[in-house]
């Protein structure tokens, strides 16, 4: 039987699924913005420095203008070495894995291979929510791949 922790954690990795998984099989924006704290402690670091994300009206306009546009394209996200930590109040959760994320936008492709992927959590009116997340790509990789 599951303790009450493992089914937290369930939880947890349910809501870390649904914000990076929404687009799969169909669209579902409903899945995405479930998953998110939809206030101004909203936050989000991506590996460039144009792209940060400050509070959930921000987010949602980026939801709208590129996540629900036909051009972007996502074709595969994989999550590995996922790690969930919960705070001992239990309403606190912390994690990081390793994310494989694919797809094209506008005929861009874009693709992050073992991207760093850490955020906080917190369960509010009984649901976990994501609160802050940091994407990051290893230099070390970028490097070795230019030459």
């Amino acid at each position: 039987m599951s303790s009450k922790i493992d089914v937290e954690k369930m939880a947890v990795q349910k809501a870390i699924e649904d914000c990076i998984k929404w687009p799969f099989p169909a669209k579902d924006k409903d899945r995405l913005v479930g998953s998110c704290a939809h206030d101004s402690s909203f936050f989000i670091f991506h590996p460039d420095s144009k792209s940060t994300v400050i509070g959930w009206d921000a987010f949602q306009e980026t939801i709208d203008e590129v996540f629900m546009d036909e051009e972007l394209k996502p074709t595969s996200t994989d999550i590995k070495d996922l790690r969930i930590n919960l705070s001992r109040s239990g309403d606190v959760a912390w994690f990081s894995c390793l994310l494989d994320d694919i797809g094209e936008y506008k005929s861009r492709k874009w693709e992050w291979i073992d991207c760093r992927w850490t955020g906080v959590l917190e369960k509010r009116d009984g649901n976990w929510l994501i609160t802050q997340m940091h994407f990051s790509l290893p230099t070390d990789r970028q490097d070795d791949t230019s030459e």
